[in-house]
């Protein structure tokens, strides 16, 4: 087993504090910029590629990084909590969010059942229903198609989902794959569910309501609003509400829902997407077998987080990185800023993953820690974000570190030359140079 012990107890990290800091202007000027952003890159899954030429680090700050990620066994830990070790050490139970989508190591067994079988058999369950609703063996009381789904829930079980829904929804529109329009019901204000119900054809429209201890406050509260809807046009809320939720819940095997699938104590809401959570939604909106290349993408990324050297783990150096910006640097809010529409609700769901998953003033073990957990992460695609807050980031007097996140070519493929370049051309450069701007200043 790993040694756990905090970050200010390693020496890795005395050293980091002692390390000559880097001048990012100076680095990235002249012939040695271009060369630092040519070597300063590692391909991380499905194509991408992650560069970190503009950041605070040289070769020594990167070497003593991957001292600290030694000395803490960062990589020994990701193996644990990959192949099934109790690392919610808390509330004494397994982290396992990666089963859903593939595994490197031996099964899982928690609660007397291999935990990748029952998360693959709800895969199948979700998909076989799908395939029903879309090809109109399901429909409504009136034998109509079911056109559009809504996904009533909060937290996890609405950020991650509907972060992929909207990155995705252009796209399976120009290539022929959007089954179904969804919806997303988060909010208790009654504004919310009422303008979603006023968007859409109530008797056409399935209901997911995802709670997993089936006693959520606001997903209840919204899901009675929607059936008095239902009820209200005199359809039955039974043929049109599915519930995702654990089998311990008062909504598992409940007469009042169509279709129940499962979840369980093992994937933290912020990681759900993977589950039934983000799965029920998803493969009703764009099918299973585009569901099933959202799982392989996300297995290849958590294959590639398994490499040791971090020199050659996107993940691994990313995060090294926001710990020295965060505890030695003392930079306290990271800004993520995604140069593409369709990842518009992306840092509202990084917000999630990053600062409740950081968002503690103990260890592991329930002991107060000295120093910072994590930063505070906020952001809105660009170029939106240009004409906003980075006036601030610009000239005010608080440094952020930035994180761009950007695509050679367009999600949809459809651009016109205006001014002699494409718009996809004005909004590359526009990455590109706020990124030289930043790092050089101007």
């Amino acid at each position: 087993m790993a040694e756990w012990k905090n970050l200010d107890q390693a020496k890795a990290y005395a050293e980091l504090l002692a390390a000559k800091k880097v001048d990012v202007k100076e680095v990235m000027s002249g012939e040695s910029g271009a060369d630092r952003v040519r070597g300063y890159s590692i391909p991380m899954a499905e194509g991408l590629t992650f560069n970190y030429a503009a950041r605070p680090v040289d070769d020594d700050i990167i070497d003593k990084l991957a001292a600290l990620a030694d000395e803490q066994e960062l990589s020994e830990k990701f193996e644990e909590l990959y192949n099934g070790a109790v690392i919610n050490t808390g509330e004494k139970r397994h982290v396992l969010h990666h089963l859903c989508r593939g595994q490197l190591g031996s099964p899982v067994n928690a609660d007397g059942v291999d935990k990748r079988e029952f998360y693959v058999g709800e895969q199948k369950k979700i998909a076989e229903f799908a395939k029903k609703v879309h090809s109109g063996e399901i429909t409504n009381e009136e034998g109509k198609p079911f056109d559009t789904v809504v996904q009533i829930g909060i937290g996890g079980s609405d950020l991650g989902p509907r972060a992929i829904y909207i990155a995705l929804e252009n796209w399976a529109r120009v290539h022929d794959a959007l089954k179904m329009e969804a919806r997303f019901i988060s909010n208790v204000d009654p504004d919310d569910a009422t303008a979603v119900l006023e968007s859409i054809n109530v008797a056409t429209s399935l209901f997911i309501v995802v709670t997993k201890s089936g006693t959520t406050l606001e997903t209840l509260t919204n899901e009675a609003f929607v059936k008095d809807a239902l009820v209200k046009r005199g359809l039955d809320p039974a043929k049109h509400m599915l519930a995702v939720t654990s089998e311990a819940s008062p909504m598992a095997h409940n007469k009042g829902y169509l279709q129940a699938f499962y979840m369980d104590n093992y994937i933290g809401g912020r990681y759900s997407s993977s589950s039934a959570v983000g799965n029920t939604v998803l493969a009703l909106a764009f099918g299973p077998e585009v569901f099933r290349q959202f799982l392989d993408g996300a297995a290849a990324a958590d294959k590639a987080a398994t490499e040791k050297d971090i020199k050659k783990n996107a993940a691994m150096m990313d995060a090294l990185i926001g710990v020295y910006e965060r505890n030695v640097l003392g930079y306290e809010s990271t800004a993520v800023l995604p140069y593409s529409q369709a990842l518009s609700r992306f840092p509202a769901h990084l917000q999630q993953l990053d600062m409740e998953s950081n968002g503690k003033s103990v260890n592991r073990y329930g002991e107060k820690v000295d120093y910072a957990t994590g930063p505070i992460i906020f952001g809105e695609p660009g170029t939106n974000g240009q004409h906003s807050f980075y006036q601030l980031l610009h000239q005010g007097k608080t440094i952020v570190p930035m994180q761009f996140i950007g695509y050679k070519e367009s999600q949809l493929g459809n651009d016109v030359i205006i001014e002699g370049s494409t718009s996809q051309k004005k909004l590359c450069a526009n990455v590109a140079a706020q990124i030289v701007a930043f790092a050089c200043g101007k």
